[in-house]
């Protein structure tokens, strides 16, 4: 028992310093492993749950790291960012 609180202490510690995005991406992967390999019942199905929890994960964290920030697109399509104009 003891060893598992330890370990569990050790990957909260891990995470606290990590950046939103990074947060994000480990809990979607590790949420994303349990659920494709409980689902699935094989090692397959958990390996592709972890790559699309990851992904998603790492797409709500990126979001919140950049909050205020919109996506434009310029008259030549390219992308880029600026705040977000404000609504009153």
């Amino acid at each position: 028992m003891m060893k598992k609180i330890a370990i569990v202490a050790a990957l909260v510690g891990a995470l606290a310093s990590c950046t939103p995005t990074e947060r994000g991406t480990a809990i979607g992967a590790g949420t994303g492993a349990i659920i494709g390999g409980a689902v699935s019942d094989s090692w397959g199905g958990a390996a592709v749950g972890a790559v699309a929890g990851g992904l998603a994960g790492a797409l709500i964290g990126q979001s919140v790291e950049r909050r205020g920030y919109c996506v434009y697109r310029d008259r030549y399509g390219r992308r880029y960012e600026a705040r977000c104009p404000r609504s009153y």
